[in-house]
């Protein structure tokens, strides 16, 4: 059986989007012969929330777990000095203190071995000293786990794979700063030098990345959804004595998060003593949202709900009760969600496809450069591939079809949805192609 070691920060149960990726491949991979071995760092969620990031291990030593899926090495953890100040005082206090302590870490890190991420690389190194593996994967960010497998890569002679969930340099945060650009662009071209092949989630992120790294093969691994968490979700009703919207995760400056909230406002002037309500799970920005609401939707606080960050399995469930799952335009980038979203099989929103505020939005703070050759309408393609939803043109198209939905709903109790095609979209799908690729590619010793 082969071996992979997987450097993983993000891995459950640390609540995350980026964990699913490789805890996808921590549970599948052993089914078609690779053995996993994922080094991770320790995390507790003692807070349920975005302290959790910088809260610290349960011990001071490398904890290892063997399950019938593969090895867990779980690292220690430590925040440096500012998490530490985040911890104690809040966001509120010491603030460019923090700020200045964790730029430098962030920059040092690339330089020699310290930070708090550090730790990961030590507890990779012990086990291969003692353990031989057949292949390294690390998956980013933090992109300094590249610069790990590429040092243990040199060290222990074994190969390693770049898998890219983001972009690294061509970060649009990084982007906007010549120092950071410069500073990060020069360590990815001299890290992916030692890669024997990069895997991505999507053909434009191959080719934003070609732009920088040449010369590379690629491997497309799209995300996707977990099976284990979908089974008996067909036994969870939807919603009837309510109609209920969800949306999940990050809403960025580019979504027309407020358009989406007027037309509610609007549909609920129009139909008095309507039921309809709106669950946000896990956002990224409740407090920003609670200002807008406050401000200019007031006549939407009882019809607005925020739930904290959950564990997938869990929050699936919950998002199964709902009748209706919003998904805010990404151009380019699918994103995450929408797997979960079309294997739960309840109808999507998607907002939208042909805006004017949206379009505006879109050209002030989408600053992913789209190109010629790749696809900047992936998650329309997906709803309309697997006849799982509504693509909404603009707020007008979207208060006329709420109102179909809700009348559909007030008559039945729920909102049908008859979705097609979904098996291609399981993560299980997708580590059959990983372990196919480490079975067979001929990978070479340095």
């Amino acid at each position: 059986m082969k071996k992979v070691l997987i450097l993983a920060y993000d891995f459950p149960p640390y609540v995350s989007v980026g964990g699913l990726r490789p805890y996808s491949w921590y549970k599948y991979l052993n089914e078609f012969g690779v053995y996993p071995i994922v080094v991770t760092r320790q995390w507790n969620n003692e807070f349920n929330n975005h302290l959790d990031y910088i809260a610290p291990g349960d011990s001071t030593e490398s904890i290892i777990e063997t399950t019938a899926y593969g090895t867990i090495v779980k690292a220690p953890y430590t925040p440096n000095f500012a998490n530490k100040l985040m911890l104690k005082y809040g966001n509120s206090k010491y603030a460019l203190l923090r700020k200045c302590i964790s730029a430098y870490f962030e920059l040092a890190q690339f330089l020699y071995l310290t930070g708090p991420k550090a730790p990961l690389y030590f507890a990779a190194e012990r086990y291969l000293k003692n353990n031989q593996v057949d292949v390294i994967i690390a998956t980013g960010d933090p992109f300094i786990l590249f610069n790990y497998a590429a040092k243990l890569s040199k060290k222990f002679n074994i190969p390693w794979i770049a898998d890219y969930r983001d972009p690294w340099s061509q970060n649009l945060h990084i982007q906007q700063n010549y120092i950071l650009k410069k500073w990060f662009s020069f360590f990815e071209k001299k890290t992916i030098r030692s890669a024997s092949l990069i895997t991505t989630v999507s053909d434009f992120l191959e080719a934003k990345i070609s732009e920088l790294i040449e010369n590379k093969k690629f491997l497309i691994l799209p995300n996707g959804y977990d099976p284990e968490a979908f089974e008996n979700i067909e036994l969870i009703n939807q919603q009837s004595d309510s109609f209920n919207i969800a949306f999940v995760g990050s809403i960025y400056n580019w979504h027309p998060v407020k358009s989406f909230l007027s037309v509610i406002s609007l549909f609920i002037k129009n139909n008095t003593g309507s039921s309809i309500k709106v669950n946000f799970y896990g956002i990224n920005n409740m407090t920003e949202l609670n200002e807008m609401i406050a401000i200019h939707f007031n006549d939407l606080s009882n019809h607005i709900t925020f739930h904290p960050k959950t564990e997938n399995k869990l929050l699936i469930q919950k998002l199964a009760k709902d009748n209706i799952l919003l998904l805010f335009n990404n151009y380019s980038l699918s994103g995450t969600k929408i797997y979960d979203y079309i294997r739960l099989k309840r109808a999507i929103l998607f907002c939208y496809a042909n805006d004017e505020e949206a379009k505006k939005l879109k050209k002030i703070y989408f600053r992913i450069s789209e190109l010629k050759k790749t696809n900047d309408h992936l998650q329309e393609d997906i709803i309309n591939e697997t006849n799982s939803g509504y693509v909404i043109q603009d707020s007008k198209h979207l208060l006329s079809t709420l109102d179909h939905l809700h009348k559909e709903h007030s008559k039945t109790g729920l909102i049908q949805c008859n979705t097609i095609n979904t098996e291609q979209y399981s993560r299980k799908h997708q580590v059959k192609q990983l372990a196919k690729l480490i079975h067979e590619f001929s990978l070479q010793k340095k």
